[in-house]
């Protein structure tokens, strides 16, 4: 895998030696996958690539099934998440005060699209869809501090103070 996210695959024999005892712990129950995904990812940041095979193998599922969950949930990770998270609600609250306009600044500012990470590692740009600043829009949290009101100028202020 290439390109934003960079090259983070993981060597197939390291990769075995943390998926088998995850999965062993659940009985390789396939019922069990979105457990097992969030063990991976609390234990190496991400869930690799080559996990889609394993698993499907281990679980006895298809790849396809595998990658479906992987990828119809967002807090799943395909390569090592940034250093800092910063999350920006496009809810329809926040909409209704900017947040489009702020969201576009944000993937320009930090040079990554939503749900990318940039190459340096410094920050993830995630979108989420309410974080219960409603009345503040538009919302950002970054690294589970939540600011509101935020513009493009107070965005930048923000970023700019990660180090």
């Amino acid at each position: 895998m290439s390109g934003i996210h960079g090259n983070h695959d993981i060597e197939e024999s390291r990769l075995s030696e943390i998926l088998s005892p995850i999965c062993a712990a659940h009985g390789n129950r396939p019922a069990d996958l979105i457990e097992i995904l969030h063990e991976i990812q609390a234990q190496i940041g991400y869930v690799p690539e080559g996990a889609t095979q394993m698993l499907a193998s281990t679980l006895n599922r298809s790849r396809a099934e595998v990658h479906g969950v992987i990828s119809f949930y967002h807090d799943f990770h395909r390569a090592p998440p940034g250093r800092h998270i910063v999350r920006v609600c496009r809810a329809e609250a926040c909409q209704a005060v900017g947040c489009e306009s702020l969201a576009r600044h944000a993937e320009t500012s930090l040079g990554v699209g939503f749900g990318q990470s940039r190459t340096d590692g410094k920050a993830r740009l995630e979108a989420v869809y309410c974080l219960g600043n409603c009345a503040l829009g538009p919302s950002v949290m970054i690294d589970g501090e939540l600011h509101g009101r935020v513009d493009a100028a107070r965005f930048d202020a923000l970023i700019g103070e990660l180090s």
